[in-house]
């Protein structure tokens, strides 16, 4: 999210609601994120539509694990404040240009993050048993922790887990969403980093609150 190509790219709201999906029960949705209002839980109506899409065309014995879908606005800013204070602290020669560029690597700013349009989702994959596949990473691992393992093409995690990673990126891929390269988790569509990657004029969905 640090290109500054992706502030550029307009917004024409299509206005579908945010909608929870834990309603029908066809996701299976993780609980580490979890806030008192449900936001985490809620995605676009059209997001969700393809999200299930993806689901369909995994193979035999896998589903999708939601981790997070909407995150309101406060919160993000929150979160890229805290990533912001930490990069600062352990880099107090950077210039607060450096900051907030090294800050969206990982953390979107808040005006252009794909989780507040409730057009994101950080993801994995479970077999039939619920358990996690290797992925590996832990799924909100930082670029720090992980020493660039998070990044979604790392060549530094195991065959098994990159085949993992390849069967997440197929499905979702053929559903028309876009990854961000920092993190094989996080998943989008119809936000600005997916316009600006998939070359489309404008993006679908912007920032909002729950109702």
């Amino acid at each position: 999210m640090s290109d500054p190509r992706v502030a550029t790219i307009p917004v024409v709201d299509r206005g579908e609601r945010l909608l929870d999906v834990r309603a029908d029960g066809e996701l299976l949705v993780d609980s580490r994120r979890a806030d008192e209002t449900g936001a985490f839980a809620h995605l676009r109506q059209g997001v969700l539509e393809r999200l299930l899409h993806a689901q369909a065309l995994l193979p035999d014995g896998l589903r999708l694990l939601l981790i997070e879908g909407f995150r309101p606005p406060a919160l993000q800013r929150q979160y890229f404040e805290q990533y912001a204070q930490e990069l600062r602290a352990a880099n107090p020669t950077w210039s607060p240009e450096q900051v907030r560029e090294a800050s969206s690597r990982f953390v979107s700013p808040p005006d252009i993050a794909p989780h507040s349009a409730g057009a994101a989702v950080d993801i994995t994959l479970v077999n039939t048993e619920g358990i996690e596949l290797d992925m590996g990473t832990r799924v909100n691992a930082s670029l720090e922790e992980s020493a660039g393992a998070c990044n979604t093409g790392a060549d530094s995690i195991s065959h098994q887990a990159h085949t993992n990673r390849t069967t997440l990126s197929t499905a979702l891929s053929a559903a028309g969403f876009v990854n961000y390269a920092t993190e094989w988790r996080h998943w989008s569509r119809g936000d600005r980093h997916w316009a600006l990657m998939t070359n489309q004029p404008c993006a679908l969905y912007g920032p909002r609150e729950l109702p």
